[in-house]
């Protein structure tokens, strides 16, 4: 098979289209297709012969694009089995067969009916067979060629990834590197320049320039000065076909900006500044501000503020505010007008952050001088002393002065000063002042056992001017006088063992005093045995604020002695001494011979017992159970005692009627109907077990076998006349109720549940015989019956 192509549309292409036609022709244009040969030789087998393939391919190109009103010529399929009589038929399948690509059968003409973009599919693989059209049998194998989309310019350079924001610093060297950017081409960069992108610069000329083959942004200038222009806008160029005419070309925008570097020294605007401050300027309070401008930004802008000299650099401090960079002028001694009324001083500010590069420039600090004039003002009265502390004595009388303070007008005027006290709170009233001397004096009785100390605060203002007032704290200190006699810590629980030995030590005590040290901390401590020595205990005075209780004799019984009593006295070494007494209690108890207590008199009764108060507890509680439970049962038995009988005339003529239906025969949670069922099971007489017969009935001599053949109106009346002669019977008549309708009773089934719809010719006149119990049922069945006649 031969294959033809005209799609050249180049020189290049054009030869290449000349060598294939040419060089195809003898090489695979011209090649024949030899079938299979089958040969018929008298004696031999059929013998098939592998055909040899009669067509070599090559690649079709089709042009991307193609705009015109017919389908695109792509290439021609021929076999050398094609005689041009119409007999051989070419078959196209693969991608696009039939949609994009067909091809006429009889010629073997491929056309493309789309126009194609290589963007999208760079090729397609096809496949093509040459069949005869009579028989539709292959007349060559199915081959394999390729139609590959020829590439043309129809895709501009884009930038992904702007518009750019960089920055660069300010005073860069010519051809610093600022960016580099990057194009995309989508045409094909193997075939001719299509995707071949050369870079230039549209705006942005003369600071900045772009390589043409990289794209890299530098600048243009020597120094470029951010505080002349920060912020410029460059547009860079990209375009094909290696930048010739007819290219096509796409832009972005790199927008640079100059950063800060410590290029500028700071400088003060002036060489020479004054400032007004008044003398009644509160010490650490900012008093001014000055600053000194830096057209850097940043940190490259901080500066440091200082006092270089000055007469004032005693009285006045400098800092910088960091956000401002200003420098904050505070006071650091009072001003005294009278005294001093001006002071000068140096101040110097300087970068703190230094750039040695530009160092050239000129030293990175600027000072300026300040001179401070100091503002006359009438001033409060000045107290001596910023505070008092002052002493009394408790329980002094009323009226005892304290102490004096004291305050002076600062004024060159010294007008003449008034005291009084604030009385902001309860404690101011307990104080008065003299309003001329500031004597301070006693307006309560204190005791210091209650406060200790009392905080005021005395104010004074001058008498020409009331509102200029100044204030100070005083304190006062209460001191101790000894009034207050010892006494012991604490309550003493003192217990002695029955089998302790003479001098045994039973109890240390302690004892306090509301003085303080001076006049409570040696205390003494002795027994008040009066004429003759306690016999049982004595006293040891440890000369250290305690003392201990020892016993004197051997042995101590509790049957004969339970509890002694011990008076103690106890002194203190204040002026004058002061002494109090106080009785101690020592409890006698019997002991192991570890010394344990084992118990005492007051739990006697239980340690004969054996029994702790926790098992007194849990008996108690056992016993309030019981009788809890007998209390529920006795109530429940007067609950079931109570008779279930509906009073309506009379309870001993009346029928209990109820308002349910029983489930039965298997209904047997309200009673025991064994009886009832089995007569011969109830030989024995039950008797109530709540009340004591006198007289025992009858006995009965009835044999098994005759009860069994009893019916129930016979056993209802031997029951009647057990319960008429049973005398422990309720003093009312009672009824009782049987579920047995005995062996093919007479009356038949009392249901009611086939009531409604049939209806019984029973006679039930019989019921009046049965006695007075039965009256109530047979009044109703003879008035039903009576109304079925009607």
């Amino acid at each position: 098979m031969r294959i033809t192509s005209t799609s050249c549309i180049c020189p290049v292409l054009f030869c290449l289209c000349f060598v294939q036609r040419c060089y195809g022709a003898a090489h695979h244009g011209s090649i024949k297709v030899t079938r299979n040969q089958t040969k018929h030789i008298e004696g031999e087998t059929e013998v098939h012969h592998r055909p040899k393939r009669g067509w070599v391919w090559n690649q079709f190109f089709v042009l991307e694009e193609h705009m015109g009103p017919d389908p695109q010529y792509v290439g021609k399929l021929h076999s050398n089995s094609d005689k041009g009589d119409g007999s051989v038929k070419y078959i196209l399948t693969g991608e696009g067969a039939g949609t994009i690509f067909i091809i006429d059968d009889t010629t073997g003409d491929i056309h493309s009916t789309k126009s194609l973009d290589r963007e999208q599919k760079t090729h397609y693989v096809l496949h093509a067979q040459a069949i005869d059209r009579r028989t539709n049998k292959p007349l060559e194998p199915e081959s394999e060629f390729i139609i590959k989309v020829q590439d043309i310019n129809d895709n501009a350079p884009k930038f992904t990834d702007g518009p750019y924001i960089v920055t660069v610093p300010e005073m860069s060297e010519m051809g610093t590197s600022v960016l580099q950017v990057t194009a995309t081409d989508a045409d094909d960069p193997t075939y001719g320049n299509s995707a071949r992108v050369v870079y230039s610069i549209l705006q942005g000329q003369p600071y900045f320039s772009v390589d043409p083959k990289t794209g890299v942004i530098r600048t243009a200038l020597h120094n470029m000065d951010r505080e002349a222009r920060e912020h410029y806008s460059v547009v860079i160029q990209a375009k094909d076909m290696a930048g010739q005419v007819g290219g096509l070309s796409g832009s972005t925008t790199v927008n640079i900006t100059l950063t800060d570097v410590n290029d500028n020294p700071p400088r003060f605007p002036q060489k020479h500044y004054q400032l007004y401050v008044p003398e009644s300027a509160q010490v650490g309070s900012a008093v001014g501000k000055i600053k000194a401008n830096d057209a850097d930004t940043g940190s490259n802008a901080d500066m440091k503020y200082t006092i270089i000299n000055g007469d004032g650099a005693g009285v006045f401090s400098i800092s910088t505010d960091k956000e401002t960079r200003e420098g904050i002028l505070s006071l650091k001694k009072p001003l005294n007008y009278e005294k001093k009324k001006s002071y000068t001083l140096n101040i110097e500010g300087a970068n703190t952050h230094l750039d040695f590069r530009f160092s050239h420039l000129g030293p990175f600090k600027d000072a300026t001088m300040l001179k401070i004039i100091v503002g006359d003002v009438d001033e409060p009265p000045l107290f001596t002393m910023p505070s008092y502390v002052m002493d009394v004595y408790e329980n002094a009388k009323i009226g005892t002065a304290v102490g004096t303070v004291t305050a002076q007008d600062p004024d060159a005027a010294n007008s003449l000063v008034r005291y009084f006290i604030d009385h902001n709170t309860e404690e101011d009233r307990y104080f008065t002042i003299d309003a001329n001397t500031g004597t301070i004096k006693t307006a309560k009785i204190f005791d210091r056992e209650e406060t200790p100390w009392y905080n005021i605060t005395v104010a004074a203002s001058e008498i020409d001017n009331p509102g200029l007032v100044s204030h100070v704290p005083v304190g006062v200190r209460i001191l101790d006088v000894n009034d207050n006699p010892p006494e012991l810590a604490r309550e003493y629980d003192i217990v002695v063992c029955e089998n302790a030995k003479p001098g045994q030590v039973i109890q240390t005590i302690t004892a306090t005093d509301k003085d303080n040290s001076a006049n409570g901390a040696r205390f003494h401590f002795s027994l008040d045995e009066g004429p003759s020595l306690n016999p049982n205990f004595t006293l040891r005075d440890n000369e250290d604020n305690t003392a201990s209780i020892l016993t004197r004799r051997r042995k101590y019984s509790r049957t004969t002695q339970d509890i002694y009593y011990l008076l103690v006295l106890i002194s203190d070494g204040g002026v004058p001494p002061l002494s109090s007494s106080s009785t101690l209690t020592i409890r006698v108890c019997a002991c192991e011979r570890d010394g344990r207590v084992r118990t005492c008199h007051a739990e006697a009764f239980l340690s004969s017992a054996g029994l702790s108060t926790g098992a007194l507890i849990a008996i108690l509680l056992c016993v309030v159970i019981l009788l809890a439970i007998v209390v529920l049962f006795i109530t429940l038995r007067r609950s079931k005692k109570e008779p279930l009988i509906i009073s309506e005339e009379d309870v001993r003529e009346n029928v209990v009627t109820y308002d349910d239906e029983g489930g039965g025969e298997e209904d047997t949670e309200a009673f025991d109907i064994t009886a009832l069922r089995n007569p011969s099971a109830a030989e024995e007489l039950k008797y109530r077990r709540d009340v004591r017969p006198e007289v025992k009935p009858a006995p009965r001599h009835h044999h098994s076998s005759s009860l069994d053949s009893v019916d129930v109106q016979e056993f209802i009346k031997q029951r009647l006349a057990e319960a008429d002669l049973d005398p422990s019977v309720p003093p009312y008549d009672s009824l009782q109720t049987y579920a047995y309708e005995g062996h093919r009773s007479e009356a038949g089934s009392i249901s009611s549940l086939d009531s409604v719809t049939t209806h019984s010719d029973q006679d039930y006149n019989y019921l009046g015989d049965w006695g007075p119990e039965f009256k109530k049922l047979a009044e109703l069945y003879g008035e039903i019956e009576s109304e079925r006649t009607t």
